[in-house]
């Protein structure tokens, strides 16, 4: 089977479209089609349902798809052992934690492995899991749970508060506190679908009269901005805000009626979990938040 015939079935079978398959990967339809095409003539069954509108995967597709990604990994793995040198370690993680909770943790690592060099990355949390997986990243760090995939490994580092931010000034601000039935008739932000900190918003907020947010913004920064303008309020991690709530820029208002947290997590693969470095890094990030 020809590597580029097995990526090529790989997007088909995560994105049910040759249509988005061939945009992913920069090809022209009809060479999406004739790749699979190709693929099936020569394992002999049919990997694709073409009888309906929208494809899905035969009973041998499915099974196929289940071999696809472990080999793709295994090859990026591969590519990135044999690139990378040996005492590096690669970490990545959410904007917000990136900016406030990496320093202090990789100021500690380097005390401990002052030989190693540490690649530092910023991504969305879907990107972040899919680089771990491929072993481009040794650890991320994202806000909630991993997915669950029996190739990573995650720990709770902490339970970060949710909390509401308002432009100061802001009835609610003079009170400090609020609960979710006066927040349902405020007008909320929040980051676009697909971000972690929406579905933190989507659920608490998100299922509420009037839950649909008046704006979507594409980073924190931004939202809090927007909030300090007086557009509206956002729910976030309070690590994520309390520089902006301290230069008082945005007030803070807890909400009542409920222990709103989120987890802090670290994630790795589970076949590095031996591995010198990552181990070394993980200790300086749990002595960081301990301290």
């Amino acid at each position: 089977m020809e590597l580029r015939h097995l990526r090529t079935f790989e997007a088909v079978a995560r994105t049910l479209s040759m249509t988005q398959a061939a945009r992913e990967l920069h090809y022209a339809q009809s060479s999406v089609s004739d790749q699979v095409q190709a693929l099936e003539r020569e394992l002999g069954v049919e990997l694709v349902d073409r009888s309906q509108r929208r494809i899905r995967l035969t009973a041998q597709g499915e099974v196929l798809s289940s071999y696809t990604g472990r080999i793709l990994g295994l090859l990026a793995e591969a590519r990135s052992a044999v690139s990378r040198p040996a005492a590096e370690l690669a970490v990545g993680a959410l904007e917000t934690l990136s900016r406030h909770l990496l320093p202090g943790g990789l100021a500690r690592y380097r005390a401990l492995q002052p030989g190693t060099k540490v690649r530092v990355s910023q991504h969305n949390r879907g990107e972040l899991y899919r680089s771990v997986l491929r072993g481009d990243l040794d650890l991320c760090l994202t806000f909630g749970a991993p997915p669950a995939d029996p190739g990573l490994c995650a720990e709770t580092l902490a339970e970060e508060p949710l909390v509401v931010i308002a432009p100061p000034g802001h009835p609610l601000a003079a009170r400090g506190r609020a609960d979710l039935a006066e927040l349902a008739a405020e007008p909320f932000l929040a980051t676009q679908r697909g971000c972690g900190f929406r579905e933190m918003y989507d659920g608490v907020l998100g299922s509420l009269p009037g839950g649909e947010p008046v704006a979507e913004v594409d980073s924190i920064d931004t939202l809090a901005a927007c909030v300090a303008a007086g557009t509206g309020c956002a729910l976030l991690p309070l690590v994520a805000v309390r520089g902006r709530v301290d230069r008082g820029e945005v007030a803070l208002v807890e909400v009542g009626g409920s222990e709103l947290r989120t987890a802090v997590t670290m994630t790795w693969r589970g076949r590095n979990s031996a591995d010198p470095h990552l181990v070394a890094f993980q200790q300086a990030l749990r002595e960081h938040l301990a301290d």
